[in-house]
């Protein structure tokens, strides 16, 4: 049984995490397009591409945390050792340099790139270490829980102050506004890092007589299917949700005409992605976490697809529904999180070897390839539907950014759900396979 403490303490990891990855989905984008200049199809290519990098270093990073030995264990200590480069390259990553256009889209890559590379070397290790801290299943979605709870604070942090420090500290210069608020969101980060390094511990270990090679462990992978249709899910889910989160700026702004309730906008889908996730445990101790996972996709897309249907004018039902999305959605995420947990085991279980590093940072590749997609899609329905940057928009452009914040990231979650139908590890199938690896380890 894990102490609240340590549960806190994890959870602060993803706190940290939040305060890059929450700010990357709601504010890359735009101060690409609205601040550094840059084209928003040219952005939404620069995304995508960038994360295919993730194809080779995910499982690359899988692979060493897994090989990793030392006295603090497998995967704390990457969370001790990148903390402040991660940072470092945080702010790198919304600064505007002096530079050409062309000079500009090379330093974005460049920057945007070596972000990537820093949160996949950090947040890897950081994931796998929820898979080892607990081999009980009803912890593990506890764990999920408190995890996810303080990783939307984290969320909340951005969505709150962002816009409000961005023109504090800039007095006016966006860019420069942009550049010390992420210098402060860093240091917390880093901070809050190291809580979490210290905070915690790993139970669960890879069997000592485990001698594998990196070519093994993909044979392995492959053939857990419950690994495959995770995969599937997250990148669904992902793309619908990053799509709709990265829009929420454009919609406020051009569709509900509200520019300065931005910030209370995205702040209200935080409260409700907070209380979401703090639900997650007791629904799942009462009803069977697949079919509730389902279900709450289902909700998810029926409260998007309503919300195309809202009229400009009706703007605090704009604001409720979003508030329900973000309620309903995260609801379900600590329970896919659990979900990965179990697939390792029965990954263990069906080919005699535990990966767990190999598994994370494989369904973590599709989660973030669903971000890259829908990072992407935000940019180039922006551009097809004839966006401009801070100007009004034409009736067809307001129009497309209503149906791409709507209806589309609705795709995303049904598809999810009709995924998920093929997942088979509930609850007591669980159990059992945790009876025979014990079992077996006794043996």
């Amino acid at each position: 049984m894990l102490t609240i403490r340590e549960k806190i303490a994890y959870g602060l990891g993803d706190t940290a995490s939040n305060i890059i990855f929450q700010t990357v989905m709601m504010f890359l984008l735009i101060f690409y397009t609205d601040v550094v200049g840059l084209s928003p199809a040219l952005v939404g290519t620069l995304f995508l591409v960038v994360r295919l990098f993730d194809a080779i270093t995910d499982p690359l990073m899988g692979a060493m945390a897994d090989r990793t030995k030392t006295r603090w264990g497998q995967f704390r200590p990457y969370i001790l050792w990148l903390a402040v480069p991660f940072g470092i390259i945080s702010v790198m990553a919304f600064t505007t340099p002096d530079f050409s256009y062309n000079g500009k889209v090379v330093y974005a890559f460049a920057t945007y790139t070596l972000l990537m590379i820093a949160y996949t070397a950090i947040n890897i290790p950081y994931s796998a270490l929820g898979g080892v801290l607990t081999a009980e299943p009803s912890e593990r979605v506890s764990v999920q829980s408190y995890r996810f709870v303080l990783g939307m604070l984290g969320g909340l942090i951005v969505a709150a102050s962002t816009l409000p420090l961005v023109e504090w500290f800039g007095e006016g210069d966006k860019a420069k506004g942009y550049q010390l608020t992420m210098m402060a969101m860093s240091l917390l980060g880093v901070v809050l890092f190291l809580l979490c390094f210290s905070g915690t511990n790993e139970r669960v270990s890879t069997p000592a007589e485990q001698k594998t090679s990196f070519f093994d462990d993909l044979r392995s992978l492959w053939k857990n299917d419950q690994w495959r249709i995770l995969c599937l899910a997250g990148l669904f889910l992902l793309t619908g949700q990053v799509l709709r989160a990265t829009l929420a700026i454009y919609y406020v702004k051009y569709v509900l005409n509200l520019e300065q309730y931005i910030t209370l906008f995205i702040t209200l889908g935080m409260i409700g992605s907070i209380l979401g996730c703090a639900l997650a445990q007791p629904l799942a101790k009462k009803v069977c976490k697949i079919k509730a996972y389902i279900t709450l996709q289902l909700i998810a897309a029926f409260i998007c697809v309503i919300s195309y249907f809202v009229p400009k004018e009706y703007d605090i039902m704009a604001f409720a529904l979003f508030f329900l999305w973000s309620f309903f959605l995260q609801m379900a995420t600590p329970l896919l999180w659990a979900k990965m947990a179990d697939t390792i085991d029965y990954g263990h279980w069906k080919t005699g070897v535990r990966i767990t590093g190999m598994v994370y940072s494989a369904v973590v590749f599709f989660i973030k390839l669903g971000v890259a997609f829908g990072g992407a899609f935000a940019g180039w329905l922006l551009a097809y539907y004839g966006y401009q940057a801070d100007v009004e928009q034409t009736e067809a452009t307001q129009q497309g950014i209503l149906l791409s914040f709507t209806v589309y990231p609705a795709i995303g979650s049904i598809l999810v759900a009709l995924v998920m139908r093929w997942y088979v590890l509930d609850n007591k199938r669980v159990e059992q396979i945790h009876g025979e690896l014990n079992e077996a380890q006794q043996a």
